[in-house]
């Protein structure tokens, strides 16, 4: 039986993984919420670590007794939008910062040495990192940093396949915040689908719902100034 550690765990898309994975694999499902993290103890094939991906002695303390992981997924995550760029809130950019991209290091510094030879790395991203978004200052720099970071791991790592995953819309706990339209959005269940999928095919980048991360990506192509003018459009 496959052994997969997946944080961010307790909600969103880490819980729909949680449940899809642990039919069939043991799964450590890692996060904060202990509520969450205490109906984990009802199944076999899942054990629940609590402990905070921004703190690494924590990491270290919570998964000493893991010896080996088929599949890592690091899937913590945050979205808040700094909506006056003008006055820029550097509290909350470092707060973005710290849960997207940092907590990620700090995750692979424990825990990618316990991952077997022919494993995998799943880091997830977001379709935001493929264009400059309206106040995404701080979520948008955050998740291109970790596409920048799984693609050079990519590159580095000779024994274990990195995939990054680049989600459109998902319906979860987080974007229900949102406070603008969400085209295209998907439930938690299909994501997990899609990315299990995108996982076993071992696929570098694993993006969905394509209908919508493909006219992303051929936005990517306009020159800058056209895309800034779209893109401040989308901001009114």
């Amino acid at each position: 039986m496959k052994k997969i550690l997946i944080t961010g765990a307790t909600s969103g898309i880490g819980k729909g993984l949680v449940e899809i994975y642990q039919e069939h694999a043991h799964v450590y499902a890692c996060g904060r919420n202990a509520e969450v993290l205490s109906r984990y103890n009802a199944h076999d094939n899942i054990t629940p670590l609590q402990f905070d991906v921004t703190d690494i002695d924590d990491i270290k303390l919570k998964t000493a007794s893991i010896d080996s992981i088929d599949i890592l997924v690091l899937n913590a995550g945050n979205c808040e939008y700094i909506d006056d760029a003008r006055n820029f809130d550097s509290v909350l950019f470092e707060r973005v910062v710290r849960v997207n991209l940092l907590s990620i290091g700090y995750c692979l510094d424990v825990l990618l040495r316990k991952v077997k030879p022919g494993g995998q790395l799943v880091i997830v991203s977001s379709s935001a990192a493929f264009l400059a978004l309206p106040r995404a200052q701080a979520y948008g720099a955050s998740k291109a940093a970790a596409t920048y970071l799984a693609q050079t791991l990519a590159v580095d790592l000779k024994d274990i396949d990195v995939s990054v995953v680049h989600p459109g819309f998902v319906k979860t706990p987080l974007t229900d915040k949102n406070d603008f339209p969400m085209p295209m959005a998907v439930t938690v269940d299909e994501a997990a689908i899609y990315i299990k999928k995108g996982v076993e095919k071992r696929k570098r980048d694993i993006h969905f719902p394509k209908r919508f991360t493909i006219i992303m990506k051929l936005f990517q192509l306009l020159p800058f100034g056209m895309w800034k003018v779209i893109a401040k459009g989308l901001s009114r």
